[in-house]
């Protein structure tokens, strides 16, 4: 049986995680570790890609990957991964997906204590038999036993950053088809959550044929799981499972309302509903009688919008971002929704990397790339000393930076306002990564936590009070570091964190990266509460992801933020007046 384009990359990366467990050259890991992920971003079946000839035209795969692809798509099987997994216990990749434990580990506990699986590690763990390994001790071993915990909760959800343009691509192609009247995106990935399950999907037509056939044949579906006139279902060659329904234009506003929940925020909207003398379904609200039984004779109501459907409930319309059950009704019917931050209020991007550190492109090339995309004002902020694997930079680096930034800075004139900064690690000792005499030579500073990340929370919130209390540090970046799906946010006080940050005027950053948005929403609703500047940044390692602002965007959204709190909304000349005050 031939596998899908997900189950090859699945194998690839497993043969990478086999081969770096045995040791082997990084070079031939990375060979099959590139060629994973170049096959997860291909959205054509790669048996079309084979039967053109095309397999050596993607990047990363030469003639030796393409072999084994071929023998994928022909047998079901790769006979090198096979004889790995006679040689390597396949349970130590899974011990690999632990936080902190890297190949090196997993090999000790396997040819140590003779562990080839999760459970086994967590049993010899709760038992005290990793503390005498070499390397190792009691604290190492509690980060084990964290990780493992960590492990069990993640759920196998795709990131909002993968699953909405692919679930976008494919609404953009159902629109273009004749007959589609109206589209839209439901459930979660409508909400902007951070990972997502199943994308939902709806169309508005009179004709569903010829949506459903167009479909269930995209050249990007694995498998159709299911094909009918008002829903069809398949699962994309990247695993995603996506569900598109299509309805009548007159019944768009409840289906959309009703598919994009919350659930809790349904049976809300319910209640609401009975209260008014309706019962509130995908279809239509239904009058009903004293007894809550609908009225099968009384006329229904259609709602070809959702702003139908909160006016005839006598509420404000709920932004989606907001249906999670955590007040917003309330606030609706009280008048008091917030005034949401939009895409269009931000005016800069104050956290960018350049190829001075680890970035992708020079500080010339982001500059002009926010020229087009209507920015006010940047700054440009490698990463610190501290951090050598991003190439760091030294104080003598970082200062001729500043220089090419100034002088960038004169040469575009008015069309952009370029800043030098940085970012600069909070180090686990609570120390700065720079001294205050050259943090004073720079326009902005940024301070992230990037290292010590296991720490407890006296000691991480240390850190970030120290950071927060320097007064040429203007922003926390990702104040709570933490990564989809394999890393979850520090522990620390966070009461005293905004708290300080209020006293301090020191800003906190909404990381727009889809693989952080930190602060996340919960945290940022509680910054806006108690006053705290905030700033909603793409921490861009190339021109590309310049775009990932609308991430942040949402997860601000999501976290009841306006834009009367956020920095980066401001004119330049206000946010230069108070950076000056502020340093």
């Amino acid at each position: 049986m031939s596998l899908s384009n997900r189950e090859i990359a699945d194998i690839f990366e497993r043969c990478a995680d086999m081969l770096q467990i045995r040791g082997d050259n990084i070079h031939r890991v990375l060979s099959y570790r590139r060629a994973s992920e170049t096959i997860r971003g291909v959205p054509r079946d790669l048996r079309a890609i084979a039967s053109e000839g095309g397999l050596t035209g993607l990047s990363y795969i030469g003639k030796t990957i393409a072999a084994k692809i071929d023998e994928m798509l022909e047998t079901g099987e790769l006979e090198f991964y096979e004889r790995l997994r006679a040689e390597i216990p396949e349970g130590l990749v899974d011990i690999m997906h632990i936080n902190g434990v890297g190949p090196k580990k997993a090999k000790l506990f396997w040819e140590q204590l003779d562990i080839t699986s999760v459970d086994e590690l967590k049993i010899a763990a709760d038992a005290g038999k990793l503390a005498g390994l070499a390397g190792m001790g009691k604290k190492s071993q509690q980060k084990i036993l964290d990780g493992i915990e960590a492990l069990s909760r993640q759920t196998g959800r795709a990131s909002i950053g993968d699953a909405l343009p692919a679930a976008q691509a494919i609404l953009d192609l159902l629109l273009g088809l004749a007959g589609a009247q109206e589209g839209a995106l439901a459930g979660s990935i409508r909400r902007g959550r951070e990972t997502i399950g199943d994308v939902d999907m709806l169309i508005a037509a009179d004709d569903s044929g010829p949506i459903m056939d167009r479909f269930v044949t995209m050249e990007n579906v694995a498998r159709v799981l299911g094909h009918g006139p008002t829903k069809s279902s398949v699962e994309l060659l990247s695993g995603l499972q996506v569900d598109v329904r299509v309805l009548e234009k007159a019944r768009w506003g409840t289906a959309l309302n009703y598919f994009t929940g919350s659930q809790a925020h349904n049976v809300k909207m319910r209640q609401i509903a009975l209260e008014h003398g309706f019962s509130l379904n995908e279809h239509a609200l239904s009058p009903v009688d004293e007894n809550k039984t609908i009225i099968e004779s009384a006329e229904k109501v259609l709602c070809d919008s959702e702003d139908k459907v909160y006016q005839t409930l006598g509420l404000q319309y709920v932004p989606p971002e907001l249906r999670e059950d955590s007040g917003e009704i309330e606030a609706a019917r009280a008048g008091r929704l917030p005034n949401l931050i939009r895409r269009e209020d931000i005016v800069a991007d104050l956290h960018m990397h350049s190829t001075w550190s680890d970035g992708k492109n020079t500080i010339a090339e982001m500059a002009a790339a926010c020229v087009k995309r209507g920015h006010k004002y940047i700054v440009i902020t490698d990463h610190s000393r501290s951090l050598g694997i991003a190439n760091g930079l030294s104080i003598e680096r970082l200062l001729a930076q500043a220089e090419e930034v100034r002088r960038l800075n004169e040469e575009l004139g008015d069309a952009i306002q370029v800043l030098a900064g940085v970012e600069m690690d909070i180090k686990a000792d609570a120390s700065l990564d720079y001294p205050d005499d050259v943090l004073a030579q720079l326009d902005f500073v940024i301070a992230s936590l990037h290292s010590g990340l296991g720490q407890g929370r006296e000691q991480v919130t240390k850190r970030l009070l120290n950071a927060i209390g320097n007064p040429y540090v203007k922003m926390i970046g990702h104040p709570s570091a933490r990564q989809f799906p394999n890393r979850e946010e520090v522990d620390a006080d966070w009461d005293a964190v905004l708290a300080a940050a209020k006293a301090q005027n020191t800003i906190l950053e909404i990381n727009a990266n889809p693989l952080r948005l930190d602060l996340k929403p919960e945290l940022a609703r509680m910054a806006m509460d108690m006053g705290v500047l905030l700033a909603i940044n793409t921490d861009a390692h190339r021109v590309a992801h310049l775009d990932l602002m609308e991430f942040g965007i949402s997860n601000a959204r999501r976290g009841w933020v306006e834009a009367r709190q956020v920095v980066n909304t401001w004119p330049f000349e206000r946010f230069s007046q108070w950076n000056s005050s502020r340093g």
